[in-house]
């Protein structure tokens, strides 16, 4: 069965793992990179990053982007909300309809 995981600083994932999600925390881009090479080789399907780490290792989503799964997505964290997470499903959107529908 896959699994769902989500990357970020403590403060901001450490409430995920109630909800069944694997929790790992990460600081700084090369850890983030650790982490999402090694969920890609394990059975996950959706991998959850705080923004501000998907900031810092967008040519490892890029990389990502291209495959079918797993699918990672930017969510807000203690930081606040830079809108990257909102532009990605938008992008997403108009990829799979040809439109901005949102």
């Amino acid at each position: 069965m896959s699994k769902m995981a989500v990357i970020g600083d403590r403060a901001s994932v450490y409430g995920f793992a109630a909800l069944g999600l694997e929790t790992h925390y990460a600081e700084t881009a090369e850890e983030a990179k650790r982490l999402l090479r090694a969920l890609e080789g394990e059975d996950c399907s959706v991998i959850y990053i705080t923004e501000h780490l998907a900031e810092l290792v967008r040519d490892e989503l890029a990389r990502l982007g291209e495959q079918p799964l797993p699918a990672v997505i930017p969510i807000p964290g203690v930081y606040g909300n830079t809108g990257m997470g909102i532009r990605a499903v938008n992008e997403s959107v108009i990829r799979a309809v040809g439109s901005d529908i949102v």
